[in-house]
């Protein structure tokens, strides 16, 4: 970080780190910065946990890391589709006389944290089944209004007396919509996975949920692959539900909020062990007699697209899936993305030095095993994944081994095409999920997707 004269000249050293800065707040007197920052590992790591640090302002102060021995992320978040997660959102630490507020995701759930800048002490200022999405405090933080969401409220805007712990509620936005819909909570399950390690999921059974009876599944897995499902309001598993199916979403090894062992342990190995977390979870719900065995689907985007497309390569149990703006071809992907990992995080070197490891854990390389009926969900404009080392490969090789197979491509949607897409679009493409879902899983008829 930099500081420059108000009226003009030369950028100075402000604050720095061996990593990432994110947000940041001066000190009231001007003299200190709070700021989020990620630390470069060594040797380098896939995910680098956030931590909050506060230094003096000057080119040779060194930023002290006040959240070292606490291992979740700071300004950490849940993943839904109520807001772009690249958009901007207040956020920024807040100066409380001899301590910080900072939100922070642990385990699914987000809330702000008063961090002691003296003894590193983390105290929890707000608890509960939600996320805090925002938040700006008053000069003296002793007011912070907040942007709350759970998964049965959009996002209301709250007032919290940080003295009292006291909070207000000053919106309701959707009360009356709400109104008339039947939300509920998702049930949280930890469970164990193949190797003994817990692993944390969130099951949203549909409304009127009969215990007597086994529902068609549908897994859904998120993106990142660094990244959570938590208690925020996610309107996609609420409409599968309300379509009667159960929504399995879980955090499998790699999902941020539990710390950097567990978010890091993928490198090299992704996808790989972490799909057999997401079927140890299918295994727990079968076992529970919530689920039909022989009506499971399973659905993802970005980094779930990838599990997805590799989910069907390793087994035959689900009876359809959706692949959304996916990887196949790992080498593909990394010649034509908008970023590439020149650096080491999920591959050791380039396609052209480590071939075979990419060929490995590419789905394309296996997609004669395939037998599920696969939809492919691509953004026209989309480099993150670009479609032609995602869907198109997998669309065009399932064409040619005459597997039941379509391919949605929606014009001029990005990678954001689930959260931030047109709103048109994005109806489209939960119409489109669940219906091809609905075909497989239920018995139900489509001629839009009659394959040939």
């Amino acid at each position: 970080m930099y500081s420059v004269p108000a009226a003009g000249g030369e950028a100075v050293k402000a604050a720095d780190i061996d990593g990432a800065i994110g947000d940041y707040t001066l000190s009231p007197d001007g003299r200190r910065i709070a700021l989020i920052g990620s630390l470069n590992g060594k040797p380098t790591r896939s995910y680098d946990q956030p931590d909050l640090f506060v230094a003096d302002v000057g080119a040779a102060a060194v930023a002290t890391n006040l959240t070292a021995a606490y291992d979740y992320d700071v300004d950490g978040g849940a993943t839904g589709d109520q807001r772009a997660p690249r958009g901007a959102a207040p956020g920024s630490p807040v100066w409380a006389k001899d301590a910080l507020l900072v939100k922070t995701a642990e385990k699914g759930r987000v809330g702000l944290r008063r961090v002691d800048i003296g003894t590193k002490k983390v105290e929890p200022v707000t608890s509960g089944d939600e996320e805090v999405m925002s938040y700006t405090a008053t000069a003296d933080a002793r007011l912070v209004a907040m942007v709350v969401s759970t998964p049965t409220a959009l996002g209301d805007l709250y007032v919290l007396d940080t003295a009292s712990g006291q909070r207000r509620q000053l919106t309701k936005l959707n009360d009356a919509l709400f109104a008339e819909l039947e939300l509920t909570p998702p049930e949280e399950i930890w469970y164990t996975s193949f190797d003994g390690r817990k692993i944390h999921t969130l099951v949203q059974k549909p409304p009127r949920f009969d215990a007597t009876q086994k529902y068609p599944l549908i897994l859904n897995i998120h993106g990142g692959p660094h990244a959570a499902y938590g208690y925020t309001f996610f309107h996609e598993v609420q409409w599968m539900a309300a379509r009667g199916y159960v929504v399995l979403y879980p955090n499998p090894r790699g999902s941020t909020s539990y710390g950097q062992e567990f978010g890091n342990v993928i490198q090299y190995r992704y996808p790989g062990d972490d799909y057999k977390d997401l079927m140890a979870g299918v295994d727990e719900l079968v076992k529970r007699g919530v689920v039909d065995p022989k009506r499971l689907g399973v659905t993802g985007g970005s980094g779930g697209g990838v599990l997805t497309n590799w989910t069907v390569t390793q087994t035959d149990r689900f009876a359809a899936a959706v692949s959304q703006r996916s990887i196949s071809d790992w080498a593909s992907w990394w010649y034509t993305a908008d970023f590439t990992l020149f650096t080491p995080r999920w591959f050791r070197g380039a396609p052209f030095e480590q071939a075979a490891d990419f060929a490995a854990r590419s789905a394309i390389s296996l997609v004669g095993r395939v037998k599920t009926p696969l939809m492919l969900i691509e953004g026209e404009v989309d480099w993150r994944t670009p479609a032609a080392g995602g869907g198109e490969q997998m669309f065009r090789a399932l064409k040619y081994l005459k597997k039941p197979t379509v391919m949605v491509r929606f014009p001029e949607e990005s990678h954001e095409l689930s959260r931030s897409g047109r709103p048109w679009h994005r109806v489209e493409r939960l119409q489109h999920i669940v219906g091809w879902f609905d075909v497989y899983l239920q018995g139900k008829s489509n001629e839009a997707y009659a394959v040939q």
